[in-house]
């Protein structure tokens, strides 16, 4: 299994535990998470956006405001994040 495989994996246990993460948990899964996208987008060539829709931009809000958010939504910024990478791996894994 791969690294990113297991990353994946560890997002989306994290997201059926969320109740029981603490507020530094989630961040340092978000950020985890970013700096993942942002390799992953590089070695694909996908351009970062500085649009107001990024997902990395999301995920950085996230990670800022996760005191305030319920375990609901701490379970769908996870999942969205594991999501992204998924997807990305996907196309990494196409180019080889």
């Amino acid at each position: 299994m791969s690294l990113t495989t297991q990353f994946i994996a560890e997002l989306v246990r994290a997201a059926n535990e969320a109740d029981r993460l603490t507020p530094f948990e989630v961040k340092r899964l978000l950020s985890r998470s970013i700096a993942t996208i942002r390799d992953m987008r590089e070695q694909t060539g996908i351009p970062s956006s500085n649009r107001a829709r990024d997902v990395v931009i999301d995920l950085q809000v996230a990670a800022v405001r996760v005191d305030s958010f319920s375990g609901a939504e701490i379970r769908d910024i996870l999942i969205d994040a594991a999501d992204v990478i998924r997807k990305l791996k996907i196309v990494l894994d196409g180019e080889k």
